[in-house]
């Protein structure tokens, strides 16, 4: 199982979609020693409720910036839920739901 499988998933609904995100340990990058107390980031998606995000184009997956550490998973939550509502809202400068509202997923 990967990482992602084994993850403590949280899930909220915002403005008609759900927003998925789960903490996970950051790992080191090779000879790379990650910051002290920045230990744990986040991945997430969007998604309408009860579509099947493994599914092309029904969800709109996110994770933090590579170099983006939290202190602990709480923290690392919290930020994801609010990227995951920047995309629903249409503020995230990159991500958007539109795709999932355009093509009837």
């Amino acid at each position: 199982m990967s990482e992602e499988e084994d993850a403590l998933w949280q899930m909220t609904q915002y403005e008609g979609f759900e927003v998925h995100v789960a903490p996970l340990t950051r790992e080191p990058g090779e000879n790379t020693p990650l910051p002290a107390g920045q230990t744990f980031t986040y991945i997430g998606y969007v998604c309408h409720p009860g579509a099947d995000p493994k599914l092309p184009g029904h969800a709109v997956p996110f994770h933090a910036d590579g170099d983006v550490g939290f202190a602990s998973p709480a923290d690392a939550l919290d930020e994801g839920m609010h990227v995951g509502r920047t995309i629903v809202d249409g503020t995230h400068p990159d991500l958007t739901v539109l795709p999932l509202v355009t093509g009837g997923v």
